[in-house]
C-alpha cells in the first residue's frame, strides 16, 4: 500500500478517536467554576444566617418571657390602697411586678365560707402569684369593720390576707355584683379576667399559667 495513504488513514483514525474522547469530557470553563463556587458559598452563608436568625428569635422569646416583657390583654386593674385586719396598708401598686389573685367575698356568703379552707391552702402554696381577698364592711349586707374582725379572728385562718373596703368603694370600682368574685391580675397590672362564683385551686393555678 502506498506509504502516504497509510499515513493519511492513521491520521483519520487518530482524529476520530480524539473527537470521541473529547465528546465524553466535561469542559470546565474557569469563569463558570468560579461562579459555581461563589454561589455555593453564598448559599451556605444564607443558610447559616437563617439558622442564626431562628436561634436569635427563640432566644429573644425566652428572654422576653423570663424578664416579664410579654404583655397581657385587658385593661389596667383599678388601684386600691386598703388596710388589712392588723391595720397595715396594702396597695395594688406595692404588688407591681407580681401576679395577683384577688377575691371579693362576704361573711354571709355560704359559698365563700365553704371555700375558706381551700383558700387558706392556696395562700400558702401559691408560689408564683399573690393571694389577696377583699371584704366590704357596711356594704351589701356585710358587718361593720369591728364586728367582721372579731368574727374572722374566731375562724382561726392565719394565711389569708383580708383587706377592708369600707362602704364597698373598691368593689364598686371592680363592678362586683355577687360573691365570691375572682379577679386575675398580671404582673403588668392588667386585669386579665374576672369571674363570679367559686373557683377551685387547681383551676386558679392553671389560669395563671397563661397570665404573665
Amino acid at each position: 500500500m502506498n506509504k502516504n495513504l497509510i499515513i493519511a488513514i492513521g491520521l483519520v483514525v487518530v482524529a476520530v478517536v480524539g473527537i470521541s474522547v473529547y465528546g465524553n469530557l466535561k469542559l470546565v470553563d474557569p469563569m463558570t467554576a468560579e461562579v459555581e463556587k461563589t454561589t455555593e458559598m453564598m448559599t451556605k452563608d444564607l443558610t447559616d444566617e437563617s439558622v442564626a436568625a431562628g436561634d436569635s428569635m427563640a432566644t429573644t422569646e425566652k428572654m422576653t418571657e423570663a424578664t416579664g416583657m410579654m404583655k397581657n390583654e385587658g385593661k389596667p386593674a383599678a388601684a386600691f390602697d386598703l388596710m388589712d385586719l392588723s391595720g397595715n396598708a396594702v396597695s395594688l401598686e406595692s404588688r407591681q411586678g407580681e401576679r395577683v389573685y384577688l377575691k371579693f367575698w362576704a361573711s354571709w356568703c355560704s359559698i365563700c365560707l365553704a371555700g375558706m379552707d381551700e383558700l387558706d391552702e392556696l395562700a400558702v402554696n401559691a408560689e408564683d402569684f399573690k393571694v389577696i381577698t377583699i371584704v366590704s364592711p357596711d356594704f351589701n349586707g356585710e358587718q361593720s369593720s369591728d364586728d367582721f374582725i372579731a368574727w374572722f379572728d374566731g375562724l382561726g385562718y392565719e394565711n389569708i390576707t383580708v383587706l377592708l373596703d369600707p362602704d364597698g368603694d373598691i368593689a364598686k370600682e371592680y363592678g362586683v355584683r355577687g360573691y365570691p368574685t375572682s379577679v386575675y391580675i398580671g404582673s403588668d397590672g392588667i386585669l386579665v379576667k374576672q369571674l363570679p362564683g367559686h373557683v377551685d385551686n387547681a383551676t386558679i393555678i392553671e389560669s395563671f399559667k397563661t397570665i404573665y
